[in-house]
């Protein structure tokens, strides 16, 4: 089979690319690019430093990438789809491109160089540093196979480099979020005045935890329209990966540049100004709230972080949004965004092995349908599950949350996370979820473990309501399992977290309940984990 998609563009729309590859001559470039589908942005660093006239750029769908686990399929479309359309705007830039759709059935992205070289003869190959520590690996030993140079490029796509991180960790204890997030503030001048943070604090997280209780209107979201190269991608998804979760009917996502943009304008306009009060907020009548949904975007290089941050910053300025909402905001982006990517780097390889807490009961069945009583579980499962989406708490405290007080293994935990969410790779899944959500490192990341009982959530929203559960019970058929499992936590737990002084006050208060009362709550939890399949 010849190369099923390499330039020039054809004017099908339909598939975006020609399939004439090998009826196409041999031809001769100076230059390879290799473009990963997280990197499909203009300041990407070989793009930037590549001449058009002598270079060609390779970008492939391949089956290792689609399937190392299971990525939902909203994810797949969406970088096939993005992939697609990035290729086309890089020929009316004067590129050269060879393209490898999926129906091409190449395996690994080591395969779509090979096939690119011998297409093009290419005499050296330049790639941006991947996102991901198993890549990182594989092409170690490329240059070898390809015979030719491979120039690995520093990341430019972030605001903080590997180096950048190394240096600010170098010599500290411990590596809080809150504290490199302030001398990034200051490094971009971001929300500040003649030196001091804006409004005289660095963080505002306490004026953004409101519960939803149906306060305000909530906007309706505007989605991107589909055009024919994003119906052929999601026809192709949907026969390639019939396992994979995600319910392509719901298919909203930007997938150019342009689009990502007019998401982000849409959020500063009718949503910026509510996110802060309700960013942590959990509601029955809506998965979106008032929140981005552009961390996908960022993350596959449509929209870049800076210019993010600066449009919030201005709509702040103009009076259009409260501090808080765009604090809030920037912390997420300039903040959490970058020190997670530093942290996985710095830790890596290791870091994937962590178990603090010996996690290794089974991953429920019910994870991967959402068929569970407790609502506000089932509903951030089947949301996540069917769009590729959840929001913070969501994937923290309720998800999260209820993965640590279970016990639940660490390995698949963070497959799970890995392969759901849009937005999701490595860098920025595993510190988020064996890190925050699990505190399986032991503290690197989070200075306590994010358990709660059900009380939390029912605080956070309209959840329980609906619930056969109720939040107020510990024991009992209708009690929450949220409330026994999170006291079994704390005892199972309870040497560990004696060393955690904020961890103080509710083991205090577990040890002065009666022994009667502590032995049927742990009762009733051990009751619960066994039959956790049927909760």
């Amino acid at each position: 089979m010849g190369v099923s998609a390499v330039c020039p563009v054809s004017n099908s729309r339909a598939t975006g690319l020609s399939r004439d590859s090998h009826r196409m001559p041999r031809m001769s470039r100076e230059t390879a690019i290799l473009l990963l589908g997280d990197q499909l942005s203009w300041s990407h660093p070989a793009l930037q430093q590549a001449d058009p006239e002598t270079a060609v750029v390779i970008l492939a769908e391949v089956r290792e990438e689609a399937s190392y686990v299971r990525h939902n399929r909203h994810k797949i479309a969406l970088l096939f789809s993005a992939m697609r359309h990035f290729a086309e705007a890089l020929q009316e830039r004067g590129y050269q491109v060879a393209y490898y759709r999926h129906e091409e059935s190449l395996p690994s992205l080591l395969a779509a160089c090979e096939r690119a070289k011998q297409q093009w003869r290419y005499e050296r190959l330049l790639i941006c540093e991947p996102g991901e520590y198993r890549l990182l690996e594989q092409m170690q030993g490329w240059s070898d196979t390809l015979g030719v140079p491979v120039d690995l490029l520093e990341d430019t796509r972030f605001l903080a480099s590997r180096q950048d991180f190394s240096d600010w960790a170098s010599g500290r204890k411990q590596l809080r979020m809150e504290y490199f997030y302030r001398d990034m503030r200051k490094r971009y001048e971001l929300l500040m005045d003649a030196g001091q943070p804006q409004g005289g604090k660095w963080n505002y997280d306490a004026d953004n935890r409101a519960g939803w209780r149906e306060q305000c209107e909530i906007p309706p979201r505007s989605e991107s329209e589909q055009d024919d190269i994003t119906r052929a991608v999601i026809a192709t998804v949907e026969a390639a990966f019939p396992e994979h979760p995600g319910d392509l009917a719901t298919f909203r996502w930007a997938v150019t540049h342009e689009a990502a943009q007019v998401e982000l304008d849409w959020f500063c306009e009718h949503a910026l100004p509510a996110f802060g009060t309700y960013q942590d907020a959990l509601a029955e009548e809506s998965p979106w709230l008032f929140h981005g949904l552009i961390s996908m975007y960022l993350n596959c290089g449509l929209l870049d972080p800076l210019p993010v941050c600066e449009q919030v910053e201005a709509a702040y300025r103009r009076g259009h949004c409260s501090l808080s909402a765009a604090e809030g905001f920037i912390r997420q982006v300039l903040g959490w965004r970058e020190y997670v990517r530093g942290l996985y780097w710095h830790h890596m390889p290791d870091y994937r092995e962590r178990n603090a807490l010996s996690a290794v009961r089974p991953l429920p069945e019910w994870f991967w349908t959402g068929d569970t009583e407790m609502r506000c579980l089932s509903q951030a499962l089947r949301q996540s599950l069917d769009l590729g989406y959840a929001h913070h708490i969501q994937r923290l405290m309720v998800i999260g949350n209820f993965a640590l007080i279970a016990g639940l293994s660490v390995p698949e935990v963070c497959d799970w996370y890995l392969g759901v969410y849009l937005d999701a790779y490595e860098w920025v899944e595993l510190p988020n979820t064996l890190g925050m959500a699990l505190f399986a490192d032991g503290g690197i990341m989070a200075s306590k473990p994010y358990a709660a009982s059900g009380k939390y959530i029912q605080k956070q929203g309209d959840h329980c309501k609906p619930c056969r559960y109720d939040p107020k019970r510990v024991i009992g058929e209708d009690a929450c399992p949220y409330n026994s499992l999170y006291w079994h936590f704390i005892n199972r737990h309870n040497a560990l977290l004696a060393q955690n002084p904020r961890m103080g006050l509710i083991l205090g208060g577990w040890r002065k309940r009666g022994d009667e009362d502590r032995e049927a709550v742990l009762n009733w939890a051990d009751r619960t984990l066994e039959q956790i399949e049927t909760l």
